[in-house]
Order: structure tokens, then C-alpha cells, then sequence
């Protein structure tokens, strides 16, 4: 399949929102409030990257990044996610392609690294491994991923946005 990775666009909002939707209805361990994440940190201004995956001028898959806080006060870290792609379509690369996007953007942007929340036996492909000393309060630590882009690794509890709180 080949797909174009590009830059989200005003007229992309409704196809992210659905496509979102659509990725994490299934998924168990959500509280199914991904698209109002993307909407709020786009309304904040904090959607640092915002890459979609187009099939034959169709919206079939999302990533974002926004800026996070570390308590160490190490700076240009963000955290990646949410990344969907439409069920359908799951499982032939769309979201490998939006994450090696992605990645190469935050390294072009200059970022110090990148965290996330997810499946450690996908993400970890990608150079993303649970690091003792970076926390996300709550979470079990081997789902909270991060890939430095330096030879350092930052030292404390991670915080994102507000906009990760959004509930509709």
C-alpha cells in the first residue's frame, strides 16, 4: 500500500477526529477520550507535530506530539501520541510510516527526545525502551517508553499537557 505522509490541514480535523474514534473503539485499555486529546491540544496550540497518512486523498491514519514537562527541568522532550490508524487498515505499516515520520520531524525540530505510552513489543522497533529513572505517575513502567535523540537520558516524573485530561 503506498500512502503520503503529510502535515495535518484545517480540512483533516474531521477525518482525524473519525479516524481516531475508529482506532481506539476496540482497544481495552482507554478510557476512549483520544480524539478529545488531539482537539484540545490543538485548540491550546500545543500540537507541536500533527502528521496524517493519506490513501488516495482519504485520512487513514494520525500521530501527534506535544511538549512535555520533566520534573528535572530537562527541556525540548515530547511526548508522542495519540497514533491511529483506521482499523481496517491495521497491521500493513501505516503506522510504522507515521512513527518513522514523526520521529524524523522531532529530530529536524531539534527535540532532546521523545516519550510515550504504549505496547513495548511494537514500540520498541522503533528504539523506545522503559527508562527506571523516567516516570509517569500511575502507569506500569514497562508501557512508559522513551528514545533520547542524545547520548543523555532526563532523571524524573514526566508530566503532559493539560490537554491529556480532556473528556469531550
Amino acid at each position: 500500500m503506498s500512502n503520503l505522509i503529510r502535515p495535518e490541514t484545517p480540512s483533516d480535523i474531521v477525518a482525524i477526529h473519525d479516524v481516531t474514534v475508529a482506532a481506539f473503539l476496540q482497544e481495552p485499555h482507554t478510557e476512549h477520550t483520544e480524539q478529545f486529546i488531539v482537539e484540545a491540544l490543538r485548540k491550546a496550540g500545543a500540537l507541536t507535530i500533527s502528521l496524517v497518512a493519506e490513501e488516495a486523498n482519504k485520512v487513514i491514519g494520525h500521530v501527534a506530539v506535544s511538549p512535555i514537562s520533566i520534573s528535572d527541568n530537562t527541556t525540548d522532550w515530547y511526548g508522542l501520541g495519540p497514533i491511529s490508524v483506521s482499523p481496517e487498515l491495521q497491521k500493513q505499516g501505516i503506522g510504522s510510516a507515521l512513527m518513522n515520520s514523526i520521529l524524523s520531524e522531532l529530530r529536524n525540530l531539534g527535540a532532546a527526545g521523545c516519550v510515550l505510552l504504549g505496547e513495548p513489543s511494537y514500540y520498541s522497533r522503533f528504539g523506545f525502551k522503559p527508562e527506571a529513572n523516567l516516570v509517569l505517575p500511575g502507569v506500569p513502567q514497562e508501557y512508559f517508553q522513551a528514545l533520547s535523540f542524545s547520548a543523555s537520558m532526563p532523571n524524573g516524573t514526566v508530566t503532559y499537557h493539560e490537554a491529556f485530561n480532556a473528556k469531550g
